[in-house]
């Protein structure tokens, strides 16, 4: 196989570009509207009642199907296995003024120790903003959530989830999750940057070493069996490999270059999968929702951009910027679309993989969802089983329909990107020809 010495390079490369995103850009979810104050506190002799709010953390109380589900599909900073069972992942977190935090998950204590300023709020970092707060290891009574009102400048109310550390008695608001923008487009700019590898990170480093083991072993198969029939793994890869250079890249890229992009868009498409895959095992170390980050299809998307205009030949920038044969007062408004064009390209392949991975995500946790809510959480053993029954028998189902999705929206991500790289690199001297005469 020509390509398979190339292919680790290849790897290496997008490994470290994706590597990039997600340990900045993680899903905020509990909102992106939470207003920040560097200067002040809330600081509150609070009531019993809102006390004893404070003191449920975040895996206690009565089961909220929308959080829970939400929860479960967004980044974290430790594997959830089961009520007070985690697994904790390496924390690495920065704030300008008071440098680095290193350590892992678990010395927060699942959410009921503040280190440094920093909480673990839902598994993710969050951070008290506030110089009053103690430095070093504080005990936290619970994490506080408020739905507040603000008015804009025009009149206008707004509703927004804030969280508030509860702790020697005051409440201390809390800094929203760390993200890859710094808060540019909405999420609220952060006091500290969290490069953290959360659960998503660690899943694409497995991901990646997996790609590298088998790939590697593939290679040194056709070494050894060069000139006779594969076998093993070899074998078993090799109908991927065809598929891929026979259905993808030959027919959209064309005959004469194919292989100079057969690496890449072999490694978007085994990546995508096995994130895909690894992320419908229900136990560690699967069950991170990769795909379904928007951090990583974002890169996966821009790096689909990059290498198709990098190698846009003459012809290709020729019919973007100033199409031949046009009418010339037509010729601005058909630049500007083909511009935008540009870009609406990768960005529907960013959208399109991560709302199917999502969405597959969060139907199969709402019908396990069922068991708590026709169980009356746990007040009825008739109606978790009767939810038991019906929502395994529908997660069975959503199973295999997501072990599809898993393979068709790898294969649709690599085939448009190789459609995009073959519109840029074909040769149109039939066009040339049209237009001379």
């Amino acid at each position: 196989m020509k390509v398979s010495s190339r292919f680790s390079s290849y790897l290496f490369v997008v490994v470290l570009a994706l590597l990039s995103g997600p340990v900045f850009a993680q899903h905020d979810d509990h909102g992106h509207d939470h207003d920040h104050d560097h200067d002040s506190h809330e600081q509150s002799h609070a009531s019993e009642g809102e006390h004893g709010g404070c003191g449920d953390h975040a895996e206690d109380g009565e089961y909220d199907p929308v959080s829970t589900v939400m929860n479960h599909i967004a980044d974290a900073n430790e594997f959830h296995i089961w009520k007070g069972i985690h697994i904790p992942l390496p924390v690495f977190l920065y704030a300008p003024e008071h440098g680095w935090t290193t350590g892992t998950s678990s010395m927060f204590h699942h959410g009921e120790s503040a280190v440094d300023r920093y909480v673990l709020n839902h598994g993710r970092a969050n951070r008290i903003a506030d110089d009053n707060f103690p430095m070093g290891e504080v005990h936290l009574d619970g994490i506080l959530h408020k739905v507040e009102t603000s008015t804009d400048a025009k009149g206008k109310t707004k509703e927004k989830d804030v969280y508030y550390a509860c702790a020697k008695g005051e409440l201390w608001k809390l800094d929203k999750p760390s993200t890859l923008d710094g808060g540019i487009l909405g999420g609220g700019i952060t006091s500290f940057y969290d490069f953290s590898i959360t659960k998503n990170v660690f899943t694409m480093i497995l991901a990646s070493l997996l790609l590298i083991f088998i790939w590697g072993a593939v290679a040194k198969g056709y070494k050894k069996n060069e000139g006779k029939a594969p076998s093993g793994i070899q074998s078993f890869f090799e109908p991927f490999f065809t598929f891929i250079r026979d259905e993808v890249t030959k027919p959209m890229i064309g005959e004469n270059k194919y292989e100079r992009f057969q690496p890449f868009i072999m490694t978007l498409f085994f990546f995508i999968l096995f994130c895909n895959l690894l992320g419908l095992v229900p136990f560690f170390p699967g069950g991170a929702n990769v795909t379904g980050n928007l951090a990583v299809t974002l890169v996966l998307a821009v790096l689909a951009f990059i290498i198709t205009n990098i190698h846009g030949n003459g012809h290709y920038w020729e019919h973007v910027v100033w199409m031949p044969g046009v009418p010339t007062f037509v010729k601005p408004i058909l630049t500007i679309v083909e511009v935008l064009g540009l870009f609406i390209k990768p960005f529907s392949l960013m959208i399109r993989l991560f709302a199917n991975i999502s969405a597959g995500h969060i139907i199969i946790l709402s019908l396990i969802g069922l068991i708590f809510l026709f169980g009356d959480n746990g007040n009825s053993v008739g109606g978790a089983a009767t939810g038991a029954f019906i929502g395994g028998l529908f997660t069975a189902f959503m199973n295999l329909i997501e072990l599809l999705v898993a393979f068709l929206q790898a294969f649709i991500f690599a085939i448009l990107t190789a459609s995009y790289i073959g519109a840029a690199v074909e040769e149109h001297e039939h066009h040339d020809h049209e237009h001379a005469h």
